[in-house]
């Protein structure tokens, strides 16, 4: 049995600390060589300890053709590290005795009825059949229920919208049996907080999660008075040999439109401090500031290995909890971490990782696409690997 400390760490130091100048001068370092070989365009790096920022620093530009410096409270596109906050409103709503995780998922949607599965495919024919047994939250929060992802019809489709389109398409595999990353899975949980609180999944998360701990930069819909704030992404690649703007596929010109597609599984921006918050929160054990949003089981149910001996990805060793990767087995880019490491990457290579046996909290903000794996880039294990060595000393 594993068994974690939280301690009750309320309130976070932004003052430097005895090693604060090693690290950063090493994480510097480590990321400069990417900046100067044109790997990414810059980055915001977060180092926490017990409780303390040991380090929190800017690297290089938010926009090559301006030439913007990077600044501590840009804005960036943190894509699937999203997933983490629906965990937390699923088990927020179970602590109400709103639903199990264990529940499954027709109880709340009723258009999961009755569903089919692929059972044989070909060239030119699909066999359907019905799954052993029926999908299950804890499924959704795992990546195993199956779900193959669908794009939502249209811009402004509502959550509801899309998930009911999704009710509509068979099973990938038997529920429980196999890992397959869905964030379209993220959705229909997404849509369960909305069912079962009868807010939207927006209004939940602020009134719940973002406002408690003071995340003031945290949104689907980053609104003008932000806009210059938000990271320009870059795309390098075996096809695209140098960093060339891109953009956030799903919204184009309409970052601020509140009318958008919420996207539960790859929606939201952030800064750095404010993941801080988050993640400071769970090592706290569900405290923030002296006050509790969640319960000490709670985070340790988040947090555990939840999809047994399944295989999953996104790099080897890893489980997953309630929608957050948790390390079982420290290797490669999780070398430096301890088993019980929980945290999440996203799409464009942004990383938050908690180390519940050192109290230790890793972030990086870059935004770069095209990386083989955003979760094994150089960069993230260049940056971890700094970070520790020096909080080693």
């Amino acid at each position: 049995m594993r068994i974690l400390a939280f301690p009750l760490i309320t309130l976070l130091a932004f003052c430097p600390v005895s090693f604060a100048g090693d690290v950063s001068s090493s994480l510097r370092a480590a990321i400069q060589p990417f900046i100067e070989d044109g790997e990414i365009s810059g980055a915001v790096t977060l180092v926490a300890r017990d409780g303390n920022v040991v380090s929190h620093e800017a690297i290089g530009v938010s926009n090559l053709k301006s030439g913007r410096p990077m600044r501590k409270d840009d804005l960036f596109w943190i894509a699937s590290m999203t997933k983490p906050t629906i965990g937390v409103a699923i088990m927020m709503l179970a602590e109400e005795g709103k639903l199990t995780i264990h529940d499954e998922v027709e109880k709340h949607l009723p258009e999961f009825r009755n569903l089919w599965m692929v059972s044989a495919r070909s060239k030119n024919e699909m066999t359907l059949t019905r799954p052993a047994r029926k999908i299950t939250l804890l499924d959704l929060a795992t990546h195993t229920a199956g779900i193959g992802n669908v794009n939502e019809p249209r811009l402004h489709s509502t959550l509801a919208e899309v998930v009911a389109m999704i009710s509509q398409n068979p099973l990938e595999f038997e529920p429980g049996s196999r890992w397959k990353y869905s964030s379209s899975g993220t959705a229909v949980l997404g849509r369960v907080v909305e069912v079962v609180s009868g807010a939207r999944l927006q209004d939940f998360l602020q009134a719940r999660l973002f406002d408690p701990l003071e995340m003031k930069d945290t949104t689907f819909f980053p609104q003008a008075n932000k806009a210059a704030r938000v990271v320009t992404p870059y795309l390098k690649s075996d096809k695209v040999p140098s960093l060339t703007e891109t953009e956030v596929s799903f919204i184009g010109d309409a970052l601020s439109d509140t009318n958008r597609t919420v996207r539960p599984g790859g929606g939201l921006f952030s800064t750095a401090e404010d993941l801080l918050h988050f993640y400071q929160m769970m090592l706290n054990g569900g405290v923030w500031k002296g006050s509790r949003l969640l319960s000490k089981e709670s985070v340790i149910e988040l947090t555990r290995t939840q999809s047994g001996d399944i295989k999953t990805g996104f790099t080897d060793g890893m489980s997953w909890g309630i929608k957050f990767q948790v390390v079982r087995e420290p290797q490669g880019v999780t070398a430096m971490l301890n088993p019980g490491t929980f945290g999440h990457g996203g799409a464009y290579a942004t990383q938050s990782w908690a180390d519940p046996v050192n109290q230790t909290i890793y972030i990086l903000m870059i935004q770069r696409r095209g990386f083989n794996n955003g979760d094994n880039s150089p960069v993230r294990l260049a940056f971890q690997t700094a970070a520790a060595e020096a909080l080693s000393k």
